[in-house]
């Protein structure tokens, strides 16, 4: 009988770790699923903000001939950047820094464009453009804060996979860390001004 009642303890603990695995396991695919949406928005932010790039483009072009290269240059950084693609199933270091490298060029492009209308006060003062202008600023915003909680998703997914014993779980079933959206290289130095 007291075969049958060791048999009977270790068989229940048997089954309460296999419920507990199960039910780390499925706690650790819904936060890499919050990962995975997090990633999306941030694409979806991005993708806006390329969206909006045709637009603007075509109303600069109009008021400022002269200032084709740097429409060129904005083009090209768009096509560069919306050819940039990462599996939010492989969210490496090296694929978000690829991934990031092509949106800071295309901020830059963008950037020198804004910076070269300066010159057009007809084109400063078009609805259209300002309106533009307006979208544009706003989805910058967007694409921080989808950043901002794409980072606060990927930290919580990281430390879920690496704390004690959900790592267990985590290490047999195949859940690998994700990375993190870094400042851009050089963005710790103040712009030089020059007048």
């Amino acid at each position: 009988m007291k075969k049958l009642g060791c048999l009977a303890i270790i068989l229940i603990a048997i089954i309460v770790v296999v419920l507990w695995g199960f039910g780390k396991y499925n706690s650790l695919v819904k936060e890499e699923q919050n990962v995975e949406r997090a990633w999306s928005d941030v694409e979806n932010q991005y993708q806006r903000r390329a969206d909006l790039i045709p637009n603007l483009v075509e109303t600069v072009k109009g008021y400022a001939a002269h200032e084709s290269e740097t429409l060129q240059n904005v083009i090209e950084a768009r096509a560069k950047a919306t050819s940039v693609q990462v599996d939010s199933k492989n969210l490496t270091e090296e694929s978000i820094q690829q991934y990031q490298q092509a949106q800071t060029e295309l901020g830059s492009a963008l950037g020198r464009l804004l910076v070269s209308v300066e010159r057009y006060p007809d084109l400063k003062a078009n609805q259209n453009f300002l309106e533009l202008q307006s979208q544009l600023e706003g989805t910058e915003n967007r694409i921080n804060n989808a950043r901002d909680a794409f980072n606060s998703a990927a930290q919580t997914y990281n430390t879920a996979i690496r704390v004690f014993p959900a790592n267990l779980v985590a290490k047999i079933t195949g859940f690998d860390s994700k990375a993190y959206f870094k400042a851009a290289e050089g963005s710790s130095e103040a712009p030089k001004v020059q007048f």
